[in-house]
């Protein structure tokens, strides 16, 4: 029996950090052997907030997919570039005929988005972006979609419009599910989402140096000002790293806070040692994969010609089930 098939993606965004791994990559990896795997750069979505990010994809495509790989996403899978499958536009474009604009305005995730942003002007291209997500997902017919918590509405969107296209023309996607990440959202340094937009993150290739200085700044429990209070754990954005790179330690860690026997101090120089050590392998075969970046680039090369055969067939059954094409 085949494996289920699994397409993954993110925005080139460059080197990738703690709330990446967390929220998806450490997924990816778990899900390789189980599933089909195909893992893409989502390069049109960076210019759907930002159109000058084009400029910067290039560059930050390599320091993505160089992390990807050092962290473990095995090479043999396709890894491919979205721009470089012509099919993606087209599929996006038949799929905006078959959903409101009403329906995106109520996707939460735009909502947050443009929360975020600030703006007051809404890019077509924003609005759009669950639509060629969908069109991304539905041209490799993949069956899972891992995700974290905040694209889940994506997915949904994903569904819906699989079953307008084949209640229309003919059946030709199958409804994809969400399988969420357990630890999908990690705190950034201040408490809020880390991300490279709010400045409170941790690289995965950051030195050891770099860690500890990062962790320092951590917010922490803020009724825990002397070494000897109580503390609260569970409000503690140290306390979340423990939780997801240094487990062995957590009911240690928490019954020492919670006594006041452990201070904030020792507990962050902790925290940062598990760090660095959580990632000194990766750091290894980044360094392996920045010396031999004419392999990477023979990756990139060799998935974007799996991608694009599946791509075409998929466009083939379109085109078929539509009479047009």
């Amino acid at each position: 029996m085949p494996k289920k098939r699994i397409l993954s993606g993110m925005r080139p965004t460059g080197k990738l950090h703690l709330g990446n791994y967390a929220g998806a990559l450490e997924n990816w990896i778990e899900l390789q052997d189980e599933y089909d795997n195909f893992f893409f750069v989502a390069d049109w979505h960076s210019l759907t907030t930002n159109p000058m990010a084009a400029f910067e994809v290039k560059e930050k495509t390599r320091d993505m997919v160089v992390d990807w790989l050092s962290a473990g996403i095995k090479p043999e899978n396709p890894i491919f570039i979205q721009s470089q499958i012509k099919e993606h536009a087209e599929l996006h474009l038949i799929f905006s005929m078959l959903i409101t604009t009403a329906r995106l305005e109520r996707n939460p995730t735009l909502k947050e988005q443009v929360r975020d942003l600030s703006s007051e002007a809404l890019l077509y291209g924003n609005l759009g972006y669950p639509v060629l997500q969908a069109a991304d997902i539905l041209m490799y017919k993949a069956s899972v979609v891992p995700v974290g918590e905040d694209q889940a509405p994506h997915v949904e969107i994903t569904r819906e419009i699989a079953r307008k296209f084949n209640s229309t023309y003919d059946v030709v996607f199958p409804e994809p599910e969400t399988k969420l990440t357990s630890f999908s959202r990690l705190p950034g340094l201040d408490g809020r989402k880390m991300g490279k937009s709010n400045n409170n993150f941790i690289l995965m290739s950051d030195s050891e140096e770099d860690i500890f200085k990062s962790v320092r700044t951590a917010v922490t429990d803020p009724e825990k000002i002397r070494r000897n209070d109580p503390g609260h754990p569970d409000i503690c954005n140290v306390f979340a790293y423990h939780q997801k790179f240094n487990s062995d330690e957590v009911p240690q860690i928490k019954e020492d806070c919670m006594s006041g026997v452990l201070g904030c101090v020792d507990c962050k120089k902790n925290c940062a040692t598990r760090i660095a050590k959580f990632f000194e392998r990766h750091r290894e075969r980044r360094e392996y994969y920045l010396n031999h970046i004419n392999e990477v680039e023979d990756i990139i090369d060799t998935g974007n010609k799996k991608a694009r055969t599946v791509a075409q067939a998929t466009m083939a059954d379109v085109h078929a089930a539509m009479k047009m094409g």
